[in-house]
């Protein structure tokens, strides 16, 4: 399983990459780069996916040094984190950033 020392690790050593479509995510939730990067080392997993088809992944919040809450769907790729998709969790799919709607 996925675990949170692991994804703080690759973020501290600069060990993800994005998918297309959560770089797409990330950009239309006016996201910087470094935004992601602080909810990954802040993160929490709130849920874990055994295997979606392509293989296990899991649900983090995380949040800014601003505060600002943010989702990361998180796979791997050999030793490597990748980050699926990202997003600001917003009503009426979350009451609030640990549970869903």
């Amino acid at each position: 399983m996925i675990d949170e020392s692991w994804i703080k690790a690759c973020a501290a050593n600069n060990q993800y990459r994005y998918s297309r479509h959560a770089d797409r995510e990330r950009q239309n939730d006016a996201l910087s780069l470094a935004d992601v990067e602080q909810a990954l080392r802040s993160g929490r997993i709130i849920e874990q996916y055994p295997d979606t088809g392509r293989g296990e992944s899991c649900l983090l919040v995380g949040f800014t040094d601003a505060g600002k809450p943010i989702h990361a769907v998180c796979g791997t790729l050999g030793e490597w984190l990748v980050i699926i998709t990202v997003y600001i969790p917003t009503p009426p799919k979350f009451k609030n950033p640990y549970e869903r709607g």
